[in-house]
């Protein structure tokens, strides 16, 4: 199963871990990069990732996220038909920078995107072209999956 973590998703493990909904998303995101790196989910990566995290000012953050461009099976790049379909994202409300994450993700076939921006989780709720979840439903996705086999 092929799937896109976006920024804030990579970064939620470096936020403070005093609320529980953190450090559910970080539990379960930290999960997902297991799965990750024992092969039986790929992940997508994209110049969209490159640029917002350069722009991070920790390093220590900058470099672990970086780390995960080698393990994902695509390295997608904007081209027009992510530019297009960003576009369309926008009309419907996803910020620009938001709009290009999913894009990518779409173009690359992810099957699922992973974030924890609530904003984007409501705009993106009733989109058929992918499905949109934070890392904890991600993994009761991945338990009901389990469950039917």
């Amino acid at each position: 199963m092929r799937i896109y973590l976006d920024i804030c998703c990579f970064n939620r493990p470096f936020d403070d871990q005093s609320d529980l909904i953190v450090r559910l998303q970080t539990e379960a995101k930290l999960h997902v990069q297991e799965m990750v790196r024992q092969g039986a989910l790929d992940l997508v990566w994209s110049a969209i990732m490159d640029i917002e995290n350069s722009a991070n000012p920790d390093l220590n953050r900058k470099v672990t996220i970086a780390d995960w461009q080698q393990i994902g099976v695509v390295d997608m790049s904007v081209n027009e038909l992510v530019e297009q379909k960003a576009i369309t994202l926008s009309k419907i409300g996803v910020k620009p920078m938001d709009a290009l994450h999913v894009a990518c993700a779409i173009e690359a076939r992810a099957e699922y995107f992973l974030t924890t921006d609530n904003a984007l989780l409501r705009k993106m709720a009733k989109q058929d072209s992918i499905r949109v979840v934070d890392p904890v439903d991600f993994v009761r996705v991945l338990k009901d999956k389990n469950d039917e086999d």
